[in-house]
């Protein structure tokens, strides 16, 4: 588990430290029943400083399907309005639907429970032009509504239960939410934010940016103090099979969720492989997988890349060297320039120079001629038939490129060949690079698109991949060069 550590050093040993010692004895006294972990979580979530102020005012909760956290949520919300009695209470979900089976719960549950029943009036619920609010004779109420640019509008809201924020694509209900409770940090009922979800897929943009920046604070002191962050996630690279790894990801095991279930449905995850892994690792072991269908694991890239003190100067190897050109296809505002060549057995690939902006082709019509023959290399690769091709194509044509280097076109069954043989080498630890951020980004961008018996890269969203792409084929060029004892390039005639 990976959490804010706490500010007091009596956190688990004061009942006066925290307001999670009073929800736990609320819980009990109405007769439900709280797992261990959702009372640890309580406690840390609910901590008090000297004066007795609650610390914090926003908590980012992860934590795998299955293990309760809808339930937890449900007796909060109980407790905020029989015992804090809170003014307003909003709850949102991954769609107005689910924000509502959510409120009907709760209602059921309350009037359901004989201690709740006797806090709620004989009329407790309205429902007006799609606006339905639950109330109890304290004057607390609770709303649900739609995860959009409306959420908590037109008054101040107090508590806000934001389940599954994984599945918010832009900041309009954060915004809304959050903006809604402002005014509501100066009164004396305060403003909490409890934000609880599972991990989320790479469009989770905001769940990732509040979990990031959180984790940051809880690792480094760094960022905003009055967040709390709680995370119970599996390692990136763990075996859906690993049972320490599922215990240290799914703190319901034995109360809500079984071992035997989990290691079950972990094994045919990983028989199906693809999609279907990632999205097991995500659900079940709260992993972030940043492409669900990646072309190259995260894990076999990251153990490829090297220290900077390690990263070999491969244009010193030009007898060996490969260069290769991808142009973004989409608006032609990206384009990439990479180098590889195989030493001593391993592959090492570089990025030479990148081009971006609306005169990127300009640029590279300007640059391509002076980089060829700064560094000499045996060939240069490109896809045929897109726009790199005709640039290069018409390049050769003219005074000034490079004698000795030899333009290569790249058909389609070689692109996909060379996508493949970049994923072959990355998983077979044959591949070094430097970590490059450009190419790591484009890297992680790529998914992988099937094509006739192989696949080649494809991505997700309007982010261009031809790093990516020219990477795959100077690896794929520099390992099909033959290995020549003595070899004499044009450049040795010619210097």
């Amino acid at each position: 588990m990976i959490e804010t550590p706490p500010r007091r050093s009596d956190l688990e040993t004061n009942e006066d430290a925290s307001w999670g010692y009073d929800f736990i004895d609320f819980v009990d006294y109405i007769g439900a029943e709280l797992d261990p972990w959702q009372k640890r979580l309580s406690i840390h979530l609910g901590e008090l400083d000297a004066l007795g102020r609650p610390i914090y005012d926003t908590a980012i909760i992860m934590v795998p399907r299955q293990n309760g956290k809808t339930v937890w949520t449900r007796l909060l919300i109980a407790y905020w309005m029989t015992q804090e009695q809170v003014p307003t209470i909003l709850g949102t979900s991954s769609d107005r639907g689910e924000a509502k089976r959510s409120w009907d719960e709760v209602v059921t549950m309350m009037e359901g429970n004989e201690a709740l029943a006797e806090t709620l009036p004989g009329k407790h619920t309205t429902a007006s032009n799609g606006y339905e609010s639950f109330f109890n004779s304290y004057g607390s109420k609770y709303r649900f509504a739609a995860p959009n640019r409306r959420a908590g509008r037109g008054g101040t809201l107090h508590r806000w239960i934001c389940d599954e924020l994984r599945e918010h694509r832009n900041r309009d209900c954060w915004n809304a939410a959050m903006g809604a409770m402002a005014a509501a940090a100066s009164t004396e009922a305060g403003a909490l934010a409890v934000c609880i979800s599972n991990e989320g897929d790479e469009n989770a943009t905001v769940l990732h940016t509040e979990a990031d920046a959180a984790e940051l604070f809880a690792q480094t002191g760094e960022g905003n103090p009055r967040t709390y962050f709680a995370a119970w996630r599996a390692d990136s690279d763990a075996d859906p099979e690993d049972v320490e790894q599922l215990i240290k990801s799914n703190p319901g095991l034995g109360h809500r969720v079984s071992i035997d279930w989990l290691i079950g449905k972990g094994k045919a995850a990983k028989a199906a492989g693809g999609r279907d892994l990632a999205d097991h690792k995500t659900e079940h072991m709260c992993v972030r997988v940043d492409r669900l269908d990646a072309a190259i694991r995260p894990e076999d890239w990251a153990a490829c890349g090297v220290r900077p003190d390690r990263v070999v100067d491969i244009t010193q190897h030009r007898r060996r060297l490969v260069l290769a050109l991808d142009i973004a296809h989409e608006d032609a505002a990206h384009a990439t320039l990479t180098a590889a060549a195989v030493i001593d057995g391993a592959t090492h690939l570089q990025v030479v120079k990148q081009w971006q902006g609306h005169d990127a082709r300009a640029q590279l019509r300007r640059d391509l001629p002076g980089l060829l023959a700064k560094a000499r290399p045996r060939k240069l690769l490109i896809q045929s038939g897109g726009p790199a091709a005709a640039i290069a194509a018409e390049l050769q044509q003219r005074s000034g490129w490079p004698a000795g280097v030899r333009l290569e076109m790249l058909a389609s069954e070689d692109v996909v060949r060379a996508c493949m043989g970049l994923e072959e080498q990355a998983a077979a630890r044959q591949l070094q690079h430097p970590f490059d951020p450009l190419l790591d980004k484009h890297v992680a961008l790529c998914e992988r698109l099937p094509q006739g018996d192989g696949w080649r890269f494809s991505r997700r969203g309007p982010a261009p991949i031809d790093a990516a792409y020219a990477g795959a084929f100077a690896v794929h060029g520099a390992r099909a060069l033959p290995v020549l004892a003595e070899y004499r390039s044009a450049y040795d005639d010619h210097s």
